[in-house]
């Protein structure tokens, strides 16, 4: 299984720089999940890692190797990235998008071949679309559609998965519905799932090592217990909350502070209180 890694990695557009002299190492066969506040570098840093974008400094190290020397084939039959909102041709069918992720291992003198055929139906069954596969991708709901390009990423036959945003837009429902997909290929198949989050409540139940970025560089990583903190949250988030444990996983909970509804019937009960005192 290969290793994943940033060494003293500055990453910017133009003069702007968004990552500043980051060294990180992504366990391998675990579930990675990078936090931080919008726009601190999150979706950057995971497009750097997938060569999507050019270092300025420093270099991000697949398997020994900077990924900047590496054929883009050659990477691509060894890490698979699903970037956010991808946008699908009107009228690709499911089973023609997942086929997309056999294009590493093909050429002048390689053709179609069982072997691209037999992954492109795993892949397929993984994601529970073999009924839809014959299904215009524009038609299916939302849930369905980011397991077809889930799909598309397993049949590219990767150890490592980069997901940027994986739940955004979907629901309750289906988000729970793609991070158990996930879970489960990590589970069974011991992939490298590497993905940013916004739900920080999801990110501690469903990640092993969480990575929480903050001023250009990595503020804390580790275990989510060992990582989210009321402190954390203060620094990373500039938010106030509690940290509970899960009453159902045992990860922990954050409830944030603020005004809500609980607040306003406590207002009314401590003012009946007070009413009655007088």
């Amino acid at each position: 299984m290969d290793t994943l890694l940033a060494n003293d990695l500055t990453l910017g557009y133009g003069d702007s720089i968004i990552i500043d002299s980051l060294d990180i190492t992504i366990p391998k066969g675990k579930v990675t999940v990078l936090i931080g506040g919008n726009g601190c570098g999150k979706s950057t840093l995971l497009r750097s890692m997938a060569r999507l974008l050019k270092p300025k400094s420093g270099e991000v190290v697949l398997d020994s190797q900077d990924i900047s020397k590496m054929k883009t084939k050659d990477v691509a039959k060894k890490m698979a990235i699903l970037p956010q909102s991808p946008t699908t041709p009107e009228g690709l069918t499911v089973q023609q998008l997942v086929k997309q992720g056999r294009y590493p291992y093909q050429g002048l003198t390689k053709r179609w071949s069982n072997e691209d055929e037999n992954a492109v139906m795993k892949a397929l069954e993984d994601t529970n679309l073999v009924e839809l596969k014959d299904r215009a991708v524009d038609s299916l709901s939302g849930g369905q559609r980011q397991r077809a390009w889930i799909a598309m990423t397993l049949a590219q036959d990767t150890d490592t998965l980069l997901l940027d945003e994986p739940t955004t837009y979907l629901d309750m429902t289906h988000q729970i519905e793609i991070l158990d997909l996930l879970f489960d290929l990590n589970q069974d198949h011991g992939r490298t799932v590497v993905m940013v989050l916004h739900d920080i409540n999801l990110a501690c139940r469903y990640a092993d090592h969480l990575i929480a970025v903050k001023d250009k560089t990595v503020y804390d990583q580790g275990k989510p217990e060992e990582v989210i903190t009321c402190d954390l949250m203060q620094h990373v988030f500039d938010m106030t909350c509690d940290v509970r444990e899960d009453p159902l996983f045992g990860t922990p909970m954050c409830i944030p502070h603020g005004k809500g509804r609980c607040l306003i019937k406590q207002a009314q009960a401590e003012a009946r209180a007070a009413q009655q005192t007088v």
